[in-house]
């Protein structure tokens, strides 16, 4: 549900609701607190900033392997332990990793706060792992790679698209890796990642809930603001060539029961390219594929009735560049041309005319509202932030995105859709079912 969310609702929405509060300890971990007092809950945030695009070359999926070895025991707290820890005192942990960092979670009772902060702080720089907890995790790893990914058009198809609509960026690998590159991961080359990227200042904690920054504040100098400074990372990146050619990928499989369109194309973000239009392009995401008053969800869901779903996407979040889109889902025996060749023509009068001053309010008013209800989603604002601090942004960022969104103009629309969505750099996937021999 919170990806669902995540996904439809700007993540810098809802700074000004959560009012949250910072500070910076000695070793250089920014702390932020987001008080929520409605239930005697809290929610713990680690996020590191290292992901999957930061890895070596030959070195991918090695974020995501050690994500799953953090659970594997310390010098202090042996294998498993932190998780019955957890579950015994009624809370929830997990973990996940995205191309720009790596987070770690708990949401327990108030008063177990101060046992999970010392446990995640241990882990921080006492991991203990050996070849033989490796060998097995690496095997669950690549079963998981095999039923997620192996195992599904859909996924199968993404990740042929990521790796052609990047040339040179990073992200062009999978976040779990290539099979191949993750059976080659072995325990000294995890550990040399682990003593790289693991370290405070290389770090942003985050606890939302019921907590207040004069509570936390001694905890957090307590356990994290013991662990020494580690080296300083500069994030050298890659840069993204212009693309002298669109290109297409198509995917034929005996498991698609229904087939799918879509077109992608490399965009600004906040931090990568020309992020003067990353506010324009989230309005433009909005009137042309954000819901049931969108353009294409009009043109081809309800009036032409040719589709099940339509849409675009967009997110400005990425510490590199950006992704805009469109997709559809025709319905049975519609052509998928037909498809394509109608969400082209909407895109068109978007280049040739323009978004008009009513399309440009309504979306802002959406958005704005959206942001209003997502206040209640508890974890939403701790996941917003931890995103945001991690992806090369800030506090005030994320404070003054609605300021921003709303000085938006028809003028801004457009000329971010020109920039964007003329010239040969898009990439066009086309999952079909495999016809019957």
């Amino acid at each position: 549900m919170l990806a669902a969310l995540c996904a439809f609702v700007p993540a810098h929405a809802w700074a000004k609701i959560f009012e949250p509060e910072t500070f910076t300890l000695t070793n250089g971990m920014q702390v932020v607190v987001i008080s929520n007092h409605r239930a005697p809950v809290v929610r713990h945030m680690v996020w590191y900033k290292v992901g999957a695009a930061d890895e070596a070359p030959g070195e991918s999926g090695i974020a995501h392997l050690l994500e799953h070895l953090m659970f594997k025991g310390t010098k202090n707290f042996g294998p498993g332990a932190f998780s019955s820890s957890v579950a015994r005192n009624g809370g929830q942990e997990n973990a996940f990793t995205s191309y720009d960092y790596t987070a770690y979670f708990q949401t327990i009772a108030r008063d177990r706060l101060e046992m999970v902060m010392r446990m995640e702080a241990d882990r921080m720089t006492n991991l203990l792992i050996t070849q033989k907890q490796v060998a097995p995790e690496r095997n669950v790893v690549l079963e998981e790679r095999r039923s997620r990914i192996d195992n599904n058009p859909s996924a199968q198809l993404r990740e042929q698209v990521s790796a052609a609509l990047y040339l040179n960026y990073p992200y062009r690998r999978p976040i779990i890796g290539w099979e191949h590159e993750i059976k080659a991961l072995d325990v000294d080359r995890i550990l040399a990642f682990y003593k790289r990227y693991y370290a405070p200042n290389n770090a942003v904690l985050i606890v939302e809930g019921d907590v207040t920054v004069d509570a936390l504040k001694p905890l957090a100098e307590k356990y994290y603001g013991a662990i020494p400074r580690g080296p300083d990372i500069e994030r050298t990146r890659t840069t993204e060539p212009p693309a002298p050619a669109d290109r297409r990928v198509v995917l034929e499989h005996e498991r698609v029961t229904q087939p799918s369109w879509s077109r992608r194309y490399i965009a600004p973000s906040y931090r990568y390219g020309a992020s003067e239009h990353a506010y324009a392009l989230q309005v433009l995401a909005e009137i042309i594929g954000g819901g049931p008053s969108s353009r294409l969800h009009k043109k081809l869901v309800l009036d032409d009735a040719i589709a099940l779903s339509a849409g675009a996407f967009y997110d400005a979040d990425d510490l590199g560049p950006a992704t805009f889109g469109f997709y559809a889902a025709p319905k049975p025996g519609v052509d998928m041309e037909k498809i394509e060749d109608t969400v082209m023509a909407e895109v068109g009068r978007v280049l040739s005319g323009g978004v008009t001053a009513d399309e440009v309010n309504g979306a802002i008013e959406r958005m704005r509202n959206n942001a209003v209800f997502a206040k209640d989603d508890f974890g939403t604002a701790a996941r917003v932030f931890g995103t945001t601090l991690t992806s090369g942004g800030s506090i005030d960022e994320v404070e003054n995105w609605l300021l921003r969104i709303e000085k938006v103009t028809p003028d801004d629309v457009a000329a971010a859709a020109r920039a964007v969505l003329q010239g040969t750099h898009s990439v066009t996937a086309e999952l079909l079912a495999k016809p019957q021999s």
